[in-house]
């Protein structure tokens, strides 16, 4: 008798048992701007600086309840003001298929006067400490990678060697570790939260990959943030479309009128708004199953 009415019981509470769990995170636009305003209050943030230090500080605090696995990739680079101590941050939410997803971005600035990088460095630190929130408890099939590139900006002028510092340093161990053989994909963010949203379609970028994204966007009724007339940017997915990486470039490089608060004071909070960080969250998070779903 115990052991019947036992069981019943227990049968009856599988609902409530169920109906407890919580409900999966959708990503919230006004929580990423929310992060980004954390990280743009540290002032100018470019690569060796005490405020570029105390950012990385508060991304690991932020990632340290997401339930991911967090490493440093601490290097120093010779530079044209000379050394500088730099740091990726990347986290990793474990799979099971041996393959591997990687979304990334940059949380440096330009090294600037009053250069707050708002949306160029604020914003993808924004929209990538989200995603860790979306992301915790997830089931996964394969490894997601969250990296948070320290390093993009020139520090002085662009050139080749002269900028994209931390990706190009990743690049270069992912490719000596298997890392970049495992990748499915890598898609970059930087630029993201401009209110008036307009991402080029960067045609350097990998093909597919730029087919999946901008059909993911059409579907979810983003056709008019997310353009078909093809430009080209030097951004952080380079050095691993050079290291064979199936990789992609989302950005808006249309920055106020004719791009006139790029890399200047006006690259600030007021600028940007919660539906661009969540136009692009959303699509994310529906590119990222339908990259999983994707057989060797």
């Amino acid at each position: 008798m115990n052991r019947v009415c036992f069981g019943f019981l227990a049968i009856c509470a599988l609902p409530l048992l169920c109906l407890s769990q919580p409900a999966a995170k959708n990503f919230s636009g006004a929580a990423a701007l929310n992060l980004t305003g954390k990280a743009v209050a540290f002032g100018p943030r470019p690569s060796g600086s005490a405020a570029n230090t105390k950012l990385r500080a508060f991304i690991h605090a932020q990632l340290a309840g997401c339930g991911c696995e967090v490493s440093s990739d601490a290097f120093t680079v010779q530079t044209p003001d000379g050394p500088v101590a730099m740091e990726n941050i990347i986290a990793k939410f474990p799979g099971k298929s041996g393959r591997a997803i990687a979304i990334t971005g940059h949380f440096d600035t330009k090294k600037m006067t009053n250069f707050v990088g708002a949306n160029d460095g604020g914003s993808s630190t924004g929209i990538l400490l989200e995603l860790a929130e979306v992301l915790k408890g997830r089931p996964r099939v394969d490894d997601l990678y969250l990296v948070f590139f320290d390093g993009e900006e020139a520090v002085r002028d662009w050139t080749s060697t002269d900028s994209v510092y931390g990706s190009r340093h990743l690049a270069q161990k992912w490719s000596a570790d298997g890392t970049n053989r495992r990748l499915k994909a890598l898609i970059n963010v930087d630029m993201t939260g401009d209110k008036d949203l307009d991402i080029v379609d960067e045609y350097s970028s990998s093909a597919s990959l730029r087919k999946l994204v901008w059909d993911s966007a059409d579907a979810l009724g983003y056709s008019g943030q997310f353009l078909r007339q093809p430009s080209t940017v030097e951004d952080d997915h380079l050095p691993f479309l050079e290291a064979g990486v199936r990789a992609l470039d989302i950005i808006d490089f249309n920055y106020g009128p004719r791009n006139a608060y790029w890399h200047t004071p006006q690259d600030t909070m007021d600028k940007l708004g919660p539906r661009s960080f969540e136009i692009i969250g959303n699509v994310l998070m529906r590119v990222i199953p339908e990259l999983e779903a994707e057989k060797p």
